[in-house]
């Protein structure tokens, strides 16, 4: 069944293992759910990810991280949609949380984190808020 929202989905599926306490979760894959998931990896939200070859679409295996316990990842929004989009220039990329989370933006240089967008002063559409 197609899904109208991939990143959304992707980041309900990770919502949801790591409310039932998952050690994995596995996302059919694509190139964006790839790099996306290695910015988690950066970030310590995950502990490790990787991508099971299939015949007819291959399946990202995202390892989750707890430490003592409690998981790495608190929370996480969409913030664009595909009915609404939002945009940001590089001058007004928010701060999630105080600093304490990311935002993930997807940029001319692919996706960046809102620390890296910063330094590399380019602006983008905002995918998610993650703490």
């Amino acid at each position: 069944m197609p899904v109208s929202d991939p990143i959304a989905d992707f980041l309900s599926r990770i919502r949801n293992a790591v409310k039932a306490r998952k050690k994995f979760v596995d996302i059919p894959s694509s190139n964006m759910k790839a790099k996306l998931a290695e910015i988690l990896k950066q970030n310590n939200f995950i502990r490790d990810f990787n991508i099971i070859e299939d015949n007819k679409q291959n399946v990202l295996r995202i390892h989750l991280q707890y430490i003592g316990g409690n998981p790495s990842i608190s929370g996480m929004k969409k913030i664009s949609r595909p009915g609404l989009k939002s945009y940001v220039a590089s001058d007004k990329i928010p701060r999630v949380l105080n600093g304490l989370g990311i935002a993930v933006i997807s940029t001319s240089k692919g996706l960046l984190t809102d620390q890296q967008a910063r330094k590399h002063a380019v602006g983008g559409e905002i995918i998610c808020h993650i703490w």
